[in-house]
């Protein structure tokens, strides 16, 4: 039995209308609402906007409306405005000095083949506007109308001439989301806008021309924990305002980009923010901050993509290194300073006394760590406070003790953020009395996890990481294969002060210990180390680079094995001294997984726990 024969036709070439060519542009350009939402503000700015007046009705799906008082058009410019490939927004055809934020004449268009889009625009130096309409890519042209200064741009019925578009467009609070979190990138980008945006007649910011950092705070709504960045590398500069690891959020919608003054959410940008924050803060949760990144224009390629949000560096190196750089230096604050407190707004208070150290004990083999750091300073006790050692057994009350303290001055309330140490809880939190009267919480594994993880780091990046040999060796048994993977590390960890060697079978022999984890527990450390390294199979044997990009993570778990455990009882002096040196130590707000290792409760929150306020 033959097959029977197949007649193949050659499919036939025909040109596309003109409308459809629109429509096929429509789907890349405006994909949603908050799409042709962004490129009629874009237009705005462009235009020398210095105020602009946004309002959607449901979401944008049934009307977007944006007035400026920019430049405004002519009847000439309005009718070229809503053809492709149009705009004034180019001075050549080289694509390479691109200082708009819009350039591709191909949104009005877009917008104007699939929804109504009516146009009014009035010049300055004219006593008449001018008004166009584009109904499913229809043209009506311009004719006079009233209207004041600058433009009004109406879009109604969006994809109603694409209604298997339409179909797929989800609910108004989605999309008026979407909307907003456009508009507050754009409001972002130009300050110098007085900027009102309102959904379904519901006024969600009003915002006046405002510096830089009003404008920040104002969309981000952090005041107290900015931080701010200026910093300059090979003709690129960055500034702007990161917040510290104890302002993060469930979500990346807190995090804005903008380069050359262009709002983007350019992939490359937002890996060297994850790589900077990655030590301080925990897995799913995602920093809050402020970014401008300028360099020159040809140093940078914006027609990437339609939406133009994404980018593509001549120097992408340099752009992860400046940005990863100056995020971690700037996170490099002891606990209490900068974003890394965790602030509320209280009403002043008078300064407190704080306990003054008692003299290290030999015996105190924490102390004697800490014991450079713990002091105050040579003043002589003033007065006598009563402070808490410790709980009686039944209900009955504190048992008082005295103690010398001082009255510090200025300078040293301020190098003291933390507070003086009066109690510990529970044998794990430390509680202290703020210089403002704020209750503060201290985390004592949490906290000296984090001063153990930056001694080892310090000490291995300068080389001086001592070890010490163990009296007697630690055999490690370990599942099948992550003896062999530990082993293949074995240089590398010596240089980490962690001494392996071959016990046969699917044991090591653990011989010596990082002198700074004295204490800990070595046979823990080696098998969470065994086990994460068996889990990363893209680190391969010998390529020490790749090693060096997990070195923090490896003494992150090595500082947790090396630190006091929750349940160890401090005595005062060591609970003073841990507040100290936390003060001094990079990235203390936090331990080596990210966990605040502080938090503060001010007046408002105790009233309001207390019912005093509401």
């Amino acid at each position: 039995m033959t097959s029977p024969e197949r007649t193949l036709l050659r499919p036939r070439l025909r040109r596309l209308s003109n409308h459809v060519i629109d429509l096929i542009a429509a789907g890349e350009v405006v994909e949603r609402p908050a799409a042709a939402l962004k490129e009629l503000v874009e237009n705005a700015l462009d235009a020398g906007a210095t105020r602009l007046e946004v309002a959607l009705a449901n979401g944008g799906c049934d009307r977007i409306e944006v007035v400026d008082n920019g430049c405004g058009m002519s009847p000439d410019d309005l009718a070229m405005a809503v053809e492709r490939h149009c705009t004034s927004k180019l001075s050549d055809e080289s694509l390479t000095h691109i200082v708009t934020l819009g350039f591709r004449g191909e949104a009005l268009p877009s917008i104007g083949a699939t929804a109504r889009l009516s146009m009014t625009s009035r010049q300055h130096d004219s006593d008449t506007a001018w008004m166009l309409r584009l109904d499913g890519g229809v043209l009506t042209p311009p004719a006079p109308a009233p209207g004041a200064p600058g433009t009004r741009v109406v879009v109604e019925d969006l994809f109603f001439a694409t209604p298997a578009r339409r179909k797929f467009m989800k609910s108004a609070r989605v999309e008026g989301g979407h909307a907003e979190s456009v508009m507050r990138r754009l409001a972002l980008a130009a300050p110098q806008c007085a900027i009102r945006f309102a959904l379904d007649e519901r006024v969600v910011f009003d915002f006046p021309a405002q510096s830089l950092v009003e404008r920040v705070q104002a969309v981000l709504g952090e005041t107290d924990s900015l931080i701010a960045l200026d910093e300059e590398r090979n003709g690129l500069h960055l500034t702007g305002f990161i917040c510290g690891p104890a302002a993060t959020r469930a979500t990346a919608a807190a995090q804005f980009l903008v380069v050359n003054h262009r709002p983007v959410a350019d992939p490359l940008m937002k890996t060297a923010i994850r790589v900077a924050y990655r030590p301080v803060i925990e897995p799913g949760r995602h920093p809050v901050l402020a970014l401008h990144l300028q360099l020159p224009h040809d140093r940078v390629d914006v027609n990437v993509h339609p939406a133009k949000t994404e980018l593509r560096f001549a120097d992408e190196a340099d752009v992860r290194g400046l940005m990863i750089g100056a995020m971690q230096r700037a996170l490099g604050h002891g606990a209490g300073e900068g974003g890394t407190r965790m602030r509320f707004s209280v009403p002043a208070r008078q300064s407190i006394q704080y306990p003054a150290p008692e003299p290290a004990r030999p015996d105190s083999g924490f102390l004697s760590a800490y014991s450079s750091l713990a002091g105050i300073g040579a003043a002589s006790p003033q007065t006598q406070v009563r402070a808490p050692s410790g709980f009686s057994d039944g209900l009955g009350p504190f048992e008082p003790v005295s103690r010398p303290v001082i009255q510090p001055d200025e300078g040293q309330r301020a190098a003291f953020p933390l507070g003086a140490p009066v109690a510990q809880i529970f044998d794990t939190y430390i509680l202290a009395v703020g210089q403002d009267g704020d209750l503060i919480l201290v985390d004592q594994h949490a906290a000296h996890e984090r001063l153990t993880h930056e001694k080892l780091l310090a000490h291995y990046a300068s080389g001086t990481l001592k070890a010490q040999r163990l009296l007697l060796p630690e055999v490690v048994d370990l599942p099948p294969g992550q003896a062999e993977r530990l082993l293949e590390w074995k240089s590398a960890l010596e240089a980490l002060g962690l001494e392996i060697d071959s016990f046969g079978g699917g044991s090591v022999l653990l011989r010596t210990m990082p002198v700074l984890l004295q204490g800990g527990d070595g046979v823990a450390l080696l098998r969470d180390l065994s086990e994460e390294l068996a889990a990363d199979l893209d680190l391969v044997p010998g390529d020490s680079a790749a090693f060096e990009r997990r070195v923090d993570a490896v003494i992150a778990r090595m500082a947790c094995h090396g630190s006091i455990r929750a349940g160890r009882r401090l005595q005062q002096e060591e609970m003073a001294a841990l507040l100290r040196q936390m003060e001094q130590t990079p990235r203390a707000g936090t331990c080596s997984h990210g966990r605040p290792t502080w938090l503060r409760l001010g007046r408002d929150e105790l009233e309001k726990l207390f019912g005093r306020i509401r």
